[in-house]
């Protein structure tokens, strides 16, 4: 440690934690979570579900891989900032086009190493996600009676609609499919059945995914009515991730997935597309003490009896006691015994709660996206 610290970390409790900053200067107010994951701290920093968030990475080498942009899932960070043990490295990775302490200080985003992260994932995990602020100052002066009563003054997450925020503008087409060795991301080409995707804050390598299984992709914002939804008469309708209180975005999004039940179409939602599934069926919704945030997370498929390593990032959970007559649990964790995943008894309608696009297992769960390719083309054939 330099003999005055550069970064501060307020928890609203008054815990104070000091280390070395990177990246923005200034201040950020937001919910404190952990992530297990070994890599992808850049895809993490960019998923639209982390809004609102600030970013523990339980693993210490963090920007040893630098950053590309081709491993964004949306423009800029989302997260607010991140905290580490070690300092950023150099980059050492044939793909890497910049290094992250450059990449945070460009996007505006905090970033604090030096920092006990063992302590501060088990206070964590003890206490549940805590309201923090964030500060980075070169000279090192801090107001910390300020920061404490700004971690106070945070509202969170329960209640926040954060998807109006993270959504597209406008509606837009995606053809683009994964990433495959040599040739990279590619084009879907030639004609395909029609899905209409939500976004919510979708994740980009989600719409590359439906692309890669044929679906003509259009991604339409999240505010979208059920009437806008079948006007673009689709063969099946997707219903992205994304951040926030999935009661407070539904209060819009459930009106509008029921309409589409209503149209018999397949539906397949991802995490808080999940959620929002759920409450559209009749089911409850709850925040978690610390969420999932990792991907080496074990999920159970209760049909198959198959287990599958997922990436998760969420800290609400659809309550299994609240499902009702009709909508069946298919998938639970093997963490905590959580729900992750449901189906209607009688229809192509399914969501899970984890992350099958970010291959963490790598390939168990793109099952999901052939499921889905494969109930359309059963409908166009009826």
């Amino acid at each position: 440690m330099p003999a005055k610290p550069t970064a501060c970390l307020a928890l609203a409790d008054g815990t104070l934690f000091f280390g070395r900053g990177f990246g923005a200067k200034g201040m950020r107010v937001a919910e404190l979570c952990f992530n297990t994951a070994m890599t992808g701290y850049q895809e993490i920093m960019t998923d639209p579900s982390y809004a609102g968030q600030i970013v523990t990475f339980t693993f210490p080498h963090i920007g040893n891989t630098g950053v590309t942009p081709e491993d964004d899932e949306t423009g800029d960070p989302v997260a607010e900032g991140m905290i580490v043990k070690w300092d950023p490295t150099e980059p050492s990775n044939w793909r890497a086009t910049g290094d992250l302490v450059s990449w945070l200080e460009k996007t505006g985003r905090i970033g604090m190493g030096g920092v006990d992260t063992r302590r501060l994932t088990r206070a964590i995990r003890q206490q549940g996600a805590p309201h923090v602020a964030l500060a980075h100052d070169p000279d090192g002066n801090f107001d910390i009676e300020a920061l404490v009563k700004a971690a106070r003054g945070f509202p969170g997450l329960v209640g926040l609609d954060l998807a109006k925020g993270v959504t597209c503008a406008q509606s837009y087409r995606w053809d683009e499919k994964r990433w495959a060795w040599p040739e990279g991301y590619t084009k879907r080409e030639g004609p395909a059945p029609k899905v209409v995707a939500l976004d919510y804050g979708a994740k980009r390598n989600i719409l590359r995914c439906l692309a890669s299984v044929g679906c003509d992709v259009t991604v339409m914002p999240a505010t979208t009515t059920a009437e806008e939804v079948l006007a673009q008469n689709p063969d099946g309708v997707f219903l992205s991730n994304g951040p926030g209180d999935p009661a407070a975005t539904g209060t819009y999004a459930v009106p509008m997935i029921q309409g589409v039940l209503e149209a018999d179409l397949p539906i397949f939602g991802i995490c808080l597309g999940h959620q929002m599934l759920a409450l559209a069926l009749g089911a409850k919704t709850v925040k978690m003490n610390h969420g999932h945030h990792g991907a080496n997370h074990p999920v159970k498929d209760l049909e198959t009896g198959k287990v599958e390593i997922t990436s998760m990032n969420h800290g609400f959970t659809v309550d299994s006691q609240t499902l009702p007559k009709g909508v069946i649990e298919t998938h639970v964790s093997l963490f905590d015994g959580s729900n992750c995943g449901i189906r209607m008894a009688d229809r192509p309608v399914y969501s899970v709660q984890y992350h099958p696009e970010a291959s963490p297992g790598p390939q168990d769960s793109f099952y999901l996206f052939e499921r889905f390719a494969e109930a359309i083309r059963a409908r166009s054939l009826t």
